[in-house]
């Protein structure tokens, strides 16, 4: 079936688990995915060294700025925390909240920004990873190893990832909808990279220029606000995400005894806005928060609850204990 043929979900994260939770989990070594080739992903691979190579120009003096990296410090929250963790994830993947399109859709562009894929293509692998959660056909189980998880299973093709048939059965819901459709095909999510980055190069450059600056001043503050607001910005973001996939599998403690190897880990969760407490989430996926313990701070649930009392978001799921 077409992507534009796909009328409802299949997926709902509140149902019961595929697989019975094991009483203690022992996690055993795991080969690749079997759908896993030998062939790289040369559309991944080429950006992500790419742009670990131009951050390592923060490390020229000549480019540094406080602006660039303030930009580059809330950045990393405002990008990859509610860009990827509350839009992509919460919102997207578990449906843990409702807001109107408007908001749900810039919080989409935003999470563009971050050069982490299309949603329906990162729905897709965030849902499969939680159906078969340090199994086999897992897209990034640290069980096969810890480079693996971080960023290895991006560099390699899996088919049983970017198919039709797991866009229908994970991302049905997402891929419905026109504008996810179209932000699926081709280079558009590049593009809409590519342009925020040339409007915080153009900003920055005209706003030297309108304070009587030369143009040379205004060039090395526009490549001082790109290299660390927009690239180094970026590499973290990144990383801040794989952590999730790779350290959060490997150390921390557990709350709930999953049918996998999650486990809260309080660094990640300090560096992503509560995406760390993850034996938590497995534990509860549907949940808008991630928090189980009362020192467990979740920044994101925060401001979903913010915005739910500002009347923008609504039927936001409340943990199990809650609920029940």
């Amino acid at each position: 079936m077409a992507p534009n043929q796909m009328l409802a979900p299949q997926w709902d994260d509140r149902s019961t688990p595929s697989r019975p939770a094991l009483a203690p989990y022992v996690p055993e070594r795991l080969e690749r995915p079997a759908a896993v080739t030998s062939r790289v992903v040369w559309r991944y691979a080429v950006p992500i060294a790419g742009l670990h190579l131009m951050a390592l120009s923060v490390c020229v003096p000549w480019l540094f700025s406080w602006t660039g990296f303030l930009l580059c410090l809330f950045g990393t929250y405002i990008f990859g925390g509610l860009g990827i963790n509350m839009g992509y994830h919460r919102l997207l993947c578990h449906r843990s909240f409702k807001c109107p399109r408007w908001l749900e859709r810039t919080l989409v562009v935003v999470a563009l920004c971050c050069l982490e894929d299309a949603p329906g293509s990162w729905v897709a692998t965030h849902r499969l990873h939680h159906n078969d959660s340090d199994t086999n056909p897992d897209p990034h189980s640290p069980l096969v190893s810890f480079f693996w998880s971080h960023v290895g299973w991006l560099l390699w093709e899996n088919r049983a990832v970017q198919s039709l048939t797991t866009y229908d059965r994970y991302a049905r819901d997402v891929l419905r909808d026109p504008f996810y459709l179209w932000l699926q095909r081709g280079l558009v999510p590049v593009w809409i990279y590519l342009a925020h980055g040339a409007v915080y190069a153009a900003l920055a450059f005209g706003g030297v220029c309108a304070a009587g600056g030369t143009a040379s001043e205004a060039a090395q503050f526009a490549l001082s606000v790109v290299a660390w607001g927009v690239v180094l910005r970026t590499v973290l973001v990144w990383h801040i995400s794989w952590s999730v996939n790779s350290l959060t599998h490997m150390f921390g403690y557990r709350n709930f005894e999953t049918a996998e190897n999650s486990r809260n880990n309080w660094l990640v969760a300090l560096l992503s806005n509560g995406e760390g407490w993850h034996n938590n989430h497995h534990g509860d996926p549907a949940s808008a928060s991630n928090r189980n313990r009362w020192w467990e701070v979740d920044v994101i649930y925060l401001v979903i609850r913010l915005l739910e009392s500002l009347g923008l978001a609504t039927d936001v799921i409340r943990s199990r204990h809650q609920r029940q």
